[in-house]
C-alpha cells in the first residue's frame, strides 16, 4: 500500500481515479488543483507516488512537479493528460516529463495502465 498525492482538476476523473487506486489497497489523498496540492506535499512530502494531470488552472502540472521535485527530488511522479484543443496530449506530457515526471499517462486509461504506473514508480 502506497500513500498517493492525486492532483486532477475534474471532479469525475478524480472520483474515478482515487477509486481505481484505493480499489489497490492504496491511501490516497486527492485535491483539484496545483497550487492546493504544492500547499499539501509542502506540508507532507512523505507521500510515495504523485499522480497529476498536466493541463489544470492555475498552477499547471509541469509547475507543480517543478516545485514538488525542489523539495524532494526522488518523488515519483506520473504525469497525466488528455490535451486540449490546442494542445496534443503528447505535447502536454512531453512538458511535463521535461519539469522531471517519471512516467506519462494519455487519457483515457484503465484501471490496469494506472496500476502498471503506480506499481512501476513505487519499485523505481
Amino acid at each position: 500500500m502506497a500513500k498517493i498525492l492525486l492532483v486532477e482538476d475534474d471532479a469525475i476523473q478524480r472520483m474515478t481515479y482515487r477509486r481505481f487506486l484505493e480499489l489497490e489497497g492504496h491511501k490516497v489523498i486527492d485535491v483539484d488543483d496545483g497550487i492546493a496540492a504544492l500547499k499539501v506535499f509542502s506540508a507532507n512530502p512523505g507521500f510515495d507516488v504523485v499522480v497529476t494531470d498536466v493541463l489544470m488552472p492555475g498552477l499547471d502540472g509541469s509547475g507543480l512537479i517543478h516545485g514538488m521535485l525542489k523539495i524532494r527530488p526522488d518523488l515519483p511522479v506520473i504525469a497525466i493528460s488528455a490535451g486540449r484543443r490546442v494542445l496534443t496530449p503528447e505535447f502536454a506530457l512531453e512538458s511535463a516529463n521535461f519539469a522531471g515526471s517519471t512516467f506519462e499517462l494519455t487519457k483515457p486509461f484503465s484501471r490496469s495502465d494506472l496500476k502498471i504506473a503506480v506499481d512501476k514508480a513505487i519499485k523505481r
